[in-house]
């Protein structure tokens, strides 16, 4: 949780609200977007750009307030001894992230599974932490990377296994300007690294259960 000088999430029903904002960081961003819709030939004084130097400035803080939560220490919270040694599987976590290289949006889904090793953890936290690392600039590869190697650290599992498949807009609105083109990654630790257990892994996820 952020303290009160940055962000700060309320939760209600399920719902996660950033309602407040670092001023001195909003004003400083905002002042710099001023100068980048003049240089693109806009005048920032029309109405409907008067106030957004501002937005931009609060949309980027939280797309980015990832960098001020601690995914760790949200799995820590709610980690529970549990004699359950199969795997355990939380497919389709909606992921939204900013790409480092153009600072525009990816978004798809991620796939994380574990294999308990005497703790088992909250199944909410497996999407927070997803969601701590996709609000911070980003690459896909290392988005992969970063999830599984918090899971794995923290809960010490017999294994781990991310696959986040995703859409780039730096591809799709400019560039080679492909826009069905998806991204997939993936990354595995301990008895995913069987053949037999991650084709388990990777049918799971792939097939609708309902």
């Amino acid at each position: 949780m952020a303290n009160n000088n940055n962000l700060q999430e309320e939760e209600s029903f399920g719902y996660a609200k950033i309602d407040q904002y670092n001023q001195d960081n909003v004003e400083r961003i905002s002042t710099h977007y001023t100068d980048i819709l003049e240089a693109l030939g806009e005048d920032p004084q029309r109405d409907g750009l008067i106030k957004t130097p501002e937005r931009v400035a609060k949309a980027l803080q939280f797309l980015t307030h990832g960098y001020q939560m601690d995914p760790a220490e949200i799995l820590r919270g709610a980690m529970f001894e549990e004699d359950y040694s199969q795997m355990v599987v939380v497919k389709d976590i909606e992921v939204y992230s900013l790409c480092e290289h153009h600072m525009l949006p990816f978004f798809g889904k991620a796939h994380v599974a574990y294999i308990p090793n005497g703790h088992i953890v909250g199944l909410s936290k497996i999407p927070r932490v997803v969601d701590v690392f996709a609000r911070r600039l980003q690459v896909q590869e290392r988005l992969t990377n970063e999830i599984r190697d918090c899971i794995q650290d923290t809960l010490m599992p017999a294994g781990v296994a991310v696959v986040i498949e995703c859409k780039h807009m730096c591809m799709a609105m400019r560039g080679i300007q492909k826009q069905n083109s998806i991204t997939t990654t993936s990354a595995f630790t301990g008895q995913f690294k069987s053949d037999v257990t991650r084709s388990e892994f990777l049918r799971l996820i792939s097939t609708d259960l309902s």
